[in-house]
């Protein structure tokens, strides 16, 4: 038997067990910015859609945002992986996610045959927000979600795949910059997605951060709340919002490495995965 049709039967069950099923997937890193990538994304979301399942996209655009505030000669500063985020930086995410990003995916993924629909937090009232306070830290106008409308998303679902860049407003209309992470892992908790998948720029969640043998392929939510506290950097929102996602009733969330080409489909279908899974306590 050839490769390729012993990677199309051991696809089948997956394909089976996640037809009809929602899965979302946080986009960032590489696979933003590399163009290759970037197509291969696109096609990849597009299958699924074809085979029968429900692709949301939430998206960030990190990168672009940080080189649009340099251009603008704003200061460009992280605490835990979260942007520090003054009324200037939130008018340039708003900008650069909502007006550019969001919409190079949609146009993207239109190309391959689906259609797909960009909204942000504010559309249909997304997103409800309030503002973040890490360890009780201001770090300025980032959001944390407090309530997403599903309803919109139900609507969405049955013709369009949903694109959303996480920015977001409160009830008094000031608008925030919420961590793309933290607003997929709302998303998957709300629609109770079976899978949420998160596209990075590393390997997985990685127990020596400088060892990138050191990989953790299988773990479970109570193992990742108990380390979460000595987790630094832009890992430890991942892993609180693969937390949140299982919590709403999720079989697994995944952290993939999102610069090899295929990772969303080969962590999706094959029995060996792909990254970090994490499912919930045994």
């Amino acid at each position: 038997m050839s490769r390729d049709v012993a990677t199309l039967l051991e696809a089948l069950p997956y394909i089976r067990e996640f037809h009809g099923e929602t899965i979302v997937i946080k986009y960032g890193g590489a696979a933003m910015v590399d163009e290759q990538l970037r197509e291969e994304f696109a096609r990849d979301v597009v299958l699924l859609k074809y085979i029968g399942m429900n692709p949301v996209i939430v998206h960030g655009g990190g990168k672009e945002i940080s080189e649009h505030m340099g251009k603008l000669g704003l200061e460009v500063e992280f605490v835990d992986g979260l942007r520090v985020t003054d009324q200037d930086t939130v008018d340039v995410a708003k900008m650069v996610l909502i007006g550019k990003v969001n919409k190079d995916i949609v146009a993207r993924i239109n190309r391959y045959g689906q259609l797909a629909v960009g909204i942000s937090g504010d559309d249909g009232g997304l997103f409800r927000v309030s503002k973040s306070m890490p360890d009780e830290r201001d770090i300025g106008f980032v959001g944390k979600v407090d309530h997403v409308n599903t309803g919109l998303l139900d609507h969405i679902r049955d013709d369009y795949i949903s694109v959303i860049a996480s920015v977001g407003s409160d009830r008094t209309g000031q608008s925030y910059n919420i961590n793309a992470d933290e607003a997929a892992g709302a998303v998957a908790h709300a629609l109770g997605a079976a899978k949420t998948i998160f596209l990075t720029d590393v390997v997985g969640w990685l127990r020596d951060a400088n060892d990138p043998d050191s990989l953790i392929s299988q773990t479970t939510t109570d193992e990742v709340e108990k380390a979460l506290a000595s987790v630094d950097g832009g890992m430890k929102p991942k892993l609180a919002a693969c937390v949140s996602a299982i919590r709403g009733g999720g079989s697994s969330a995944s952290i993939v490495d999102g610069r090899v080409p295929h990772g969303l489909l080969l962590e999706l279908f094959t029995d060996e995965g792909f990254g970090t899974q994490i499912t919930p306590e045994r």
